[in-house]
């Protein structure tokens, strides 16, 4: 008599292909994968997305996204948030009807906060009314192109939780982030290349401000969702390159044997990280391929490097890297991100805020400009922004160009652009200190809602169950697509 097959350890659902494997005998169980995986097989080699059955829920304005983190912080009133009511206030308390108690760090909370306005000038377009500053004057000559969001604002004042609540919805590491849950939910139009692929900048300067794994990790979701960071390195891609000695042929023959054993082992067990490892493997091998033929920007123009300027050349650096995601969205990647540290300006915000400007300025502006000339800034998401915003008050004499600014959650900015919406617009406004939300409050959680629907998913059904719980992106509380924004 057959016993019954006891449940895997890890879950409480027993999948088909346990239930295959275990329940009614191995024999028929591997005969049943081997159909499974001819059927993947095949999907793996149509150009057809692989994402979750039903999605998306409706027809998407956007089909990829590349999002521009800027880590640190940017400050929305040197950048964005134009304040000339300020100077009468210069060196001033900033005003308790203003402050409302609101909490500070420990770098500014033991001194008074006093005003400190912006030492720049700003650019008005004619056109949209949208105001920029001379630090960056490219972004200035593409302004009716982008979609400002002025009254976005966030729960966390500290830089790890924020950025954590920023990309996954919740402060605390563990959650998915947003480019894993577009993976999870859609696939990709490659499969050549990960649905979701990571890069960060090489500075110039060492940066001190540590950009952790989580932010582009899968949290609960399978790990074949999480990011894959290109390297800056002769290994663009960790343990991607064949030993020295191994031929590609031997290499084939091995994936081979280790597919046999671990569908064999998918059969008896049901371990959706097994099949993570086959796919993985296989991806692997064609990946071989794919991101050399990638990174080589040999067959880039010389006017596309005069576009997006003189640091484009040096590779690892956010121009060459914004290069790449134009790349890579032509490819019919899902999600490509960015991260450029180092606008964490708590001091000396004159010289190093400029400095993060003349980083990203050219190039941001360039990505924008290529991606419509090629026709793909319809259906292409450009996201630019940072965790939270920065301060009224100065940090440190507040007169000095020593001074900098401590962090703000309570306000800051975005901006989007393509993909669906509208560009031009101005949405939302902080009151006269740039210090409260003041019409059209945005948070984090709407930001998600709005980027998945502009994908054609609705936040609210795009679920994953783990520990007993349907979680989401958008969490437990209300979060709202920004329907003014959409095009």
């Amino acid at each position: 008599m057959n016993e019954f097959p006891q449940l895997p350890e890890n879950g409480l659902d027993v999948t088909r292909r346990h239930f295959l494997g275990r329940a009614t005998g191995l024999s028929l169980g591997a005969a049943a994968l081997a159909g499974l995986l001819a059927r993947e097989g095949a999907a793996n080699d149509s150009p057809q997305p692989l994402g979750l059955p039903g999605l998306p829920h409706f027809a998407p304005k956007a089909k990829r996204v590349i999002f521009l983190t800027q880590s640190g912080g940017p400050s929305q009133l040197e950048l964005f948030d134009e304040k000339p009511g300020l100077m009468k206030w210069a060196g001033k308390e900033l005003p308790e009807s203003v402050r409302q108690g609101q909490r500070l760090t420990t770098m500014t909370s033991n001194q008074k906060q006093l005003v400190m306005p912006a030492r720049v000038k700003f650019t008005r377009s004619v056109k949209s009314g949208a105001t920029v500053s001379e630090w960056l004057p490219h972004m200035a000559k593409i302004a009716d192109e982008l979609c400002f969001i002025k009254s976005m604002h966030t729960d966390q004042i500290n830089h790890a939780p924020a950025m954590t609540q920023f990309l996954t919805g919740n402060q605390i590491p563990g959650r998915p982030s947003i480019g894993s849950w577009v993976s999870y939910g859609l696939g990709s139009e490659n499969r050549n290349l990960p649905d979701y692929l990571v890069m960060i900048s090489k500075m110039q300067r060492p940066s001190d401000q540590p950009l952790y794994d989580h932010y582009w990790g899968s949290g609960f979701l399978p790990s074949r969702f999480q990011g894959v960071k290109l390297r800056n390195a002769r290994d663009p891609v960790l343990y991607l390159r064949d030993p020295d000695g191994i031929s590609r042929e031997l290499r084939r023959g091995m994936l081979d044997g280790l597919a046999q054993l671990n569908q064999k082992h998918l059969a008896e067990t049901g371990d959706p990280e097994i099949a993570t490892r086959i796919r993985q493997y296989e991806m692997s091998y064609r990946m071989q391929t794919s991101i050399p033929e990638l990174i080589d920007l040999r067959d880039e123009s010389e006017a596309t490097f005069e576009l997006y300027g003189p640091d484009s050349r040096r590779a690892g650096s956010y121009a060459a890297n914004c290069i790449l995601a134009r790349r890579l969205a032509e490819r019919g990647v899902r999600f490509i991100q960015l991260f450029h540290p180092d606008w964490d300006h708590h001091s000396r915000l004159p010289s190093w805020c400029t400095a993060r400007c003349r980083d990203t300025d050219q190039a941001t502006a360039a990505l924008v400009i290529d991606l419509k000339r090629r026709g793909l800034l319809d259906d292409t998401l450009v996201i630019w922004g940072g965790e939270f915003g920065r301060g009224v008050a100065g940090q440190g004499q507040w007169d000095s160009p020593e001074a900098g600014r401590d962090h703000h959650p309570r306000c800051f900015t975005m901006w989007m652009a393509g993909g669906g919406v509208k560009s031009g617009l101005t949405y939302g406004a902080t009151d006269d200190f740039s210090y409260n939300v003041a019409e059209k409050p945005v948070h984090v959680r709407d930001l998600h809602a709005t980027v998945l629907h502009l994908l054609g998913v609705d936040h609210s059904r795009l679920t994953h169950r783990f520990q007993g719980l349907d979680f989401k992106l958008t969490g437990v509380e209300p979060a709202h697509v920004v329907k003014e924004i959409l095009a």
